[in-house]
């Protein structure tokens, strides 16, 4: 017997994942009132409207995002993806993460999953600044070691008050997907569990909202 752990945040009209870009707008594209012109009395449907950017939510990046020539969402196959060996890496007193967290650890085929403990900002100011994100150190340790995918519950797995984003350039390069916006990792234990995050298949896209979830033994 296994249990369901949900690791992704709710999407909303309104919310704002990411300073400068644009909060989803959720609306009827036909509403249960002007459907019924269409079909037999008591039936009615709703027909949803979302317009939003890929990163929203809690998403997936393929290294399309990153690289104009990298796989984007459609080239990500689910074996990347579904049922992945999990190991959660807990580092709640740390703002910049160094390699050393990682130390030690069979890393190898595993979704590795950073815990800050950063999602208790979601949708408030302290969300955006002075988040935990990953050393340049750290993202090359972790493609060394072999990570299947990375993810973390923090605002970005770089530095924002940087143009420069290492994280992001040394694990897409890689092929490494990277799961950000995280939440419930405080859940988990820290290894024995399988990790999902698979992102629709959309061609010529790098990045999508995913319904993350771990399977844990009950």
């Amino acid at each position: 017997m296994t249990r369901l752990i949900d690791l992704s945040h709710t999407i909303e009209a309104g919310m704002v994942t990411y300073k400068g870009l644009p909060a989803p707008l959720i609306c009827d594209h036909l509403s249960r009132e002007a459907s019924r012109a269409n079909y037999d009395a008591g039936t009615e449907f709703q027909i949803g409207r979302i317009e939003m950017v890929g990163n929203t939510g809690t998403y997936l990046d393929s290294p399309f995002h990153r690289y104009a020539d990298g796989e984007d969402l459609s080239d990500i196959g689910l074996e990347r993806v579904v049922g992945l060996p999990g190991i959660v890496v807990r580092a709640p007193d740390l703002q910049a993460i160094g390699a050393d967290r990682f130390e030690g650890r069979n890393l190898a085929g595993k979704a590795v999953l950073i815990h800050t403990g950063w999602a208790r900002h979601w949708r408030t100011d302290a969300y955006f600044e002075d988040h935990p994100f990953l050393t340049e150190a750290a993202a090359a340790f972790l493609v060394e070691a072999g990570a299947a995918l990375v993810g973390i519950d923090s605002h970005n797995i770089d530095d924002t008050r940087t143009r420069a984003r290492p994280a992001h350039t040394l694990l897409l390069g890689a092929g490494v997907p990277i799961c950000e916006h995280m939440r419930g990792l405080e859940l988990l234990p820290d290894a024995g569990f399988r990790f999902t995050a698979a992102p629709p298949k959309v061609k010529a896209f790098g990045t999508f909202p995913v319904r993350a979830f771990a399977e844990v033994a009950a």
